[in-house]
């Protein structure tokens, strides 16, 4: 039988999809200080750490909803400079704005070890050319992905889809993808309570990347 991962390994070489035993809850295209400290006190509240995939001019605009984000002990991975997206982007410029947005996120915190390098590396949109993905491999990043889309930012997704979506494809390693964005924010912020009562309830660990 041919398994899950075998299949988007080998449509994405390098890409992690689903990994080790716990339920990763991320976030794309923050920080920003409208949805992104909403989201820090709905984790709070339940004891639970994030993985954050920071576009590195919303760090430049917001340090201190950035601060905030490292200050909780959550997770931090490049999510390019200007949120590109790799299939329409020339491999130099793509190269340059990871890098780019790595040297943000290792400059714009002294307090915190974790905040000096990052790992994890998300594309945007999750399009990024072969080239670009073995590039980035070879610079040390994991390139995480998802395994639960929950395309909070579609105006007519319900938070009541999302969860049944969720309750349904969860799965140990499983990486839930949602965003705190502006288009994002009210579907994601309705149905997130709901998602870590739900993994709690089902006994699952709930870890950063």
């Amino acid at each position: 039988m041919v398994k899950f991962r075998d299949i988007w390994h080998w449509l994405y070489p390098y890409g992690i999809f689903r990994t080790g035993r716990a339920v990763y809850l991320t976030f794309d295209d923050g920080p920003i200080p409208e949805v992104t400290p909403k989201v820090l006190e709905i984790l709070e509240r339940y004891g639970v750490k994030a993985t954050f995939f920071m576009v590195g001019e919303n760090i430049d605009k917001h340090p201190e909803v950035f601060e905030q984000v490292v200050k909780g002990g959550h997770a931090i991975g490049n999510h390019t400079y200007n949120h590109l997206k790799g299939w329409k982007t020339p491999f130099d410029v793509y190269m340059e704005n990871a890098d780019r947005c790595a040297e943000r996120i290792q400059t714009a915190s002294l307090t915190d070890d974790r905040t000096q390098h990052t790992d994890l590396f998300r594309p945007p949109y999750g399009k990024a050319t072969l080239r670009q993905r073995i590039a980035l491999h070879k610079k040390g990043y994991r390139l995480i992905y998802w395994d639960i889309l929950t395309r909070d930012y579609e105006a007519t997704r319900t938070p009541e889809q999302m969860l049944k979506q969720i309750r349904r494809n969860v799965r140990p390693g499983s990486i839930i993808n949602f965003h705190d964005s502006l288009k994002s924010n009210e579907r994601m912020l309705a149905v997130l309570p709901q998602v870590i009562s739900f993994l709690l309830a089902e006994n699952y660990e709930i870890k950063t990347l």
